[in-house]
């Protein structure tokens, strides 16, 4: 078992989708959410949220294929690309898999934004 804050033992890469602690946007604490890997820069990676709940007001919101983030019961997901997050490796703690090509390339512009 990897013990919370040690990097996880496969480093994620740009187009995963990882389960890590992520960074609130409005003030402090985090949240174990769902996140697309953007970009890795050093000992921390660019990542946009997923989420479940979809926010009609939130700009840059793509709908995500059933199944995406590993969930059993198939739920809709939704990836928030107006604000993005850095997150430290050890933070990341399960990788689900790699984002629909089509979802990539649609956002893989963002990492040199």
């Amino acid at each position: 078992m990897r013990r919370p804050g040690a990097a996880p033992a496969r480093r994620p890469e740009p187009g995963e989708i990882w389960w890590a602690d992520v960074p609130f946007e409005d003030g402090p604490g985090s949240k174990d959410r769902p996140c697309l890997v953007l970009a890795v820069r050093g000992d921390a990676a660019l990542v946009a949220k997923i989420t479940s709940r979809y926010r009609e007001e939130r700009a840059g919101v793509i709908v995500l294929p059933p199944g995406s983030v590993g969930d059993a019961r198939g739920r809709p997901s939704f990836l928030e690309t107006g604000e993005l997050r850095d997150v430290g490796l050890g933070e990341f703690r399960r990788r689900v898999g790699s984002v629909d090509p089509l979802v990539w390339e649609q956002v893989s512009h963002l990492a040199a934004e």
